[in-house]
């Protein structure tokens, strides 16, 4: 009686079965990519030169506890609030730059206890070590919105477009050099005009 064969299994296809999965997997999968705040941090002071002393009239303080309730200038205030009183200080316009240049650009109330230009405005944040990370997300994007409302407000009256909407085609890969280096020129302008000062003091323990 003759030997029988034992069968083979051909491995050749289970290399491209297994490439196959790999390529699979590869498309299919998410990556989790963590979000963040862009901000450009001010420089640091040279050496041995004092920081400039800031009158609190100049300084529009947010606080956020653990509960996320909102204290804007040492009073309860509502997100939904939030955006349009960070407007009224920062386009106030009480008083001057340090060119003792008054803004004549500003439609605020002009008030002596409020912001003397917007280029002395600044907006201080402060949150608590329990604050939800949303609350202090939805507070900086209100405080954003409260700038580009007022860049997009002076963009409009000197160039009849929005900032925002200049700063999207800038950033737009296919818009050609020439227009891209046209539109960063006027948006300097603007942010002369509105310097965004957001400082995120330490976290309340």
């Amino acid at each position: 009686m003759g030997r029988r064969n034992i069968p083979e299994v051909n491995a050749g296809s289970m290399a491209d079965i297994a490439f196959l999965l790999l390529i699979f997997f590869l498309v299919t999968t998410t990556f989790e990519v963590d979000s963040g705040i862009n901000r450009k941090l001010p420089p640091m002071p040279p050496p041995g030169v004092t920081p400039p002393i800031i009158k609190q009239k100049n300084l529009f303080t947010v606080l956020v506890n653990k509960n996320n309730d909102l204290l804007v200038e040492e009073e309860v205030m509502a997100l939904g609030d939030l955006r349009e009183a960070a407007i009224k200080f920062l386009d106030n316009g009480g008083g001057t730059n340090e060119k003792g240049e008054p803004c004549n650009y500003c439609e605020g109330d002009r008030r002596e206890d409020s912001s003397d230009h917007p280029n002395k405005a600044i907006i201080s944040v402060r949150n608590d070590r329990e604050t939800e990370y949303g609350t202090f997300i939805s507070v900086q994007n209100e405080l954003v919105g409260a700038y580009n409302f007022l860049r997009n407000r002076e963009a409009q009256d000197l160039y009849k477009m929005n900032y925002t909407a200049m700063d999207s085609i800038a950033s737009n890969p296919q818009t050609s050099e020439q227009l891209k280096s046209d539109l960063k020129a006027k948006m300097e302008v603007i942010k002369e005009m509105f310097p965004l000062k957001i400082s995120e003091a330490e976290t309340n323990n």
